[in-house]
């Protein structure tokens, strides 16, 4: 795994950080707040997408879902905490984070 796209949240703080250490050389952030991001579709390119639950409009996350299973491209629900993100992880095989 090498790109992630993240889902929601105006910030990731110190989760950007970690998911660097985890192995991701590329992190695509969109916040979710604007209506027109749900018109942008997944690039090609990404290994697997986070969808941040408690910051994501209910359409936008619907719409990124289609969207990832249309592409069969990973698709995870977490909350915007480490320790919702790092068991996915874990279970998506990424090298463990402190």
């Amino acid at each position: 795994m090498s790109s992630l796209l993240v889902v929601g949240a105006d910030h990731l703080g110190n989760i950007t950080d970690k998911l660097v250490s985890s192995g991701f050389k590329e992190i695509i952030h969109l916040d979710g707040r604007k209506v027109n991001m749900v018109k942008r579709g997944i690039p090609e390119h990404i290994d697997l997408v986070l969808v941040m639950t408690d910051y994501v409009n209910h359409n936008l996350a619907k719409v990124i879902k289609q969207k990832a299973k249309s592409q069969e491209k990973p698709i995870y629900f977490v909350k915007r905490s480490w320790s919702s993100i790092h068991p996915v992880l874990q279970k998506m095989g990424t090298k463990q984070a402190n």
